[in-house]
């Protein structure tokens, strides 16, 4: 959900988020149950009969489908925030090779027009190619991975077949979305490193593309080069996910209490944007250090931070200070509502579309 993925999560990443499938599996379930028939309406059954039937399909139309529509939506939305997310990777790692005294306050629209002048104005989606090539398999494993670890901690502790509380259902998505993410991102992280180098490039251009970059990590860095910052990366995606599962989970519960009446896709949309925003504040330093040092060594680069994961947050804290640590965080805001907006509208459009093939 990486952790931007876990944040719009997400979606989708969304855990996300973070607005990843799984938050779209609980919407359709949520759907489901607003669409069942009311006892008073009994005198219906036979019209209702289809819709129960159009409902069980949409729930059975199969992992795969539900992977495919969760992937598909995921890259479309980073393609079209593609522009802010590489402007949050260019802050974050604005004070790692140059002179922190020297650094002007962060300006995005100073930036945007840089880069539209001196690299042109395609280079706003330069690393999305592999952003998308990661964005399914990320999806994928996210997914499967938190329904069997949610399964997993329900027979556990004995909740599989009775009615769990609030508490309980909480502690579940608290968990099981933090495992699923962070193996999710162990399983893709060499995608999520290559994406960072190609979006951090500016004028000087070292990695040409993403089987280059593969070769020319390994070849310069050893093949654990690609798994640089992978610590940083569970350190801070467990948790990242873990808070948009919760926040969300809670929101919706209470908003739906308060306001049942209310349009499930609105409720959703908003309270996936609200768990965005608090998980991206929440886990912004531990990105901020993951992407600095998933840059160490890059193009041939000397080594910025020798003293490891602690040691890189000491060494920004001295250097350019607590603001430091949130160096990006606007453009990492601005993106989080129109990224869980479009990743929920094309997950649920593509998951009715495949819903209504006719299976074999």
């Amino acid at each position: 959900m990486n952790m931007e993925a876990a944040r719009v999560g997400v979606v989708v990443e969304g855990g996300q988020r973070a607005l990843n499938t799984a938050h779209g599996s609980v919407v359709d379930a949520s759907a489901r149950k607003f669409l069942q028939p009311q006892p008073q309406q009994q005198q219906h059954q036979n019209l209702n009969a289809p819709k129960r039937s159009l409902n069980q399909q949409q729930s059975q139309i199969g992992t795969v489908q539900q992977l495919l529509a969760g992937g598909v939506a995921g890259a479309f939305s980073k393609t079209c925030t593609a522009p802010l997310a590489r402007l949050t990777i260019l802050f974050q790692v604005q004070g790692m090779h140059s002179d922190v005294a020297a650094l002007s306050k962060p300006s995005i629209w100073r930036e945007a027009s840089r880069i539209a002048s001196e690299e042109g104005f395609r280079a706003f989606w330069k690393g999305n190619l592999v952003t998308i090539a990661h964005r399914l398999p990320y999806s994928s494993v996210n997914f499967y991975a938190y329904e069997h670890y949610k399964n997993f901690l329900q027979s556990i502790i004995g909740l599989e077949n009775c009615k769990i509380s609030t508490a309980a259902n909480l502690g579940v998505h608290f968990v099981g979305g933090g495992l699923a993410g962070m193996t999710a991102a162990s399983a893709t992280y060499p995608l999520d490193l290559v994406r960072t180098r190609l979006a951090a490039q500016r004028q000087t251009i070292y990695y040409r593309g993403i089987w280059h970059s593969f070769h020319t990590i390994c070849r310069d860095e050893g093949f654990l080069g690609l798994y640089k910052g992978l610590g940083a990366t569970l350190l801070g995606v467990g948790p990242s996910i873990a808070i948009s599962f919760s926040v969300y989970e809670s929101l919706r519960s209470f908003w739906q209490s308060q306001r049942p009446s209310d349009s499930t896709v609105m409720v959703s949309l908003a309270c996936g944007s609200l768990s965005g925003i608090a998980s991206s504040t929440a886990t912004f330093p531990i990105d901020l250090v993951r992407r600095r040092m998933q840059l160490e060594g890059a193009g041939g680069r000397a080594r910025v931070y020798n003293t490891g994961l602690f040691g890189t947050f000491r060494h920004i804290i001295q250097s350019e200070g607590l603001r430091g640590l949130y160096r990006g965080i606007l453009p990492e805001y601005y993106k989080v509502v129109p990224g869980v907006g479009i990743v929920f509208m094309t997950y649920e459009a593509l998951k009715m579309l495949l819903s209504s093939v006719p299976s074999s």
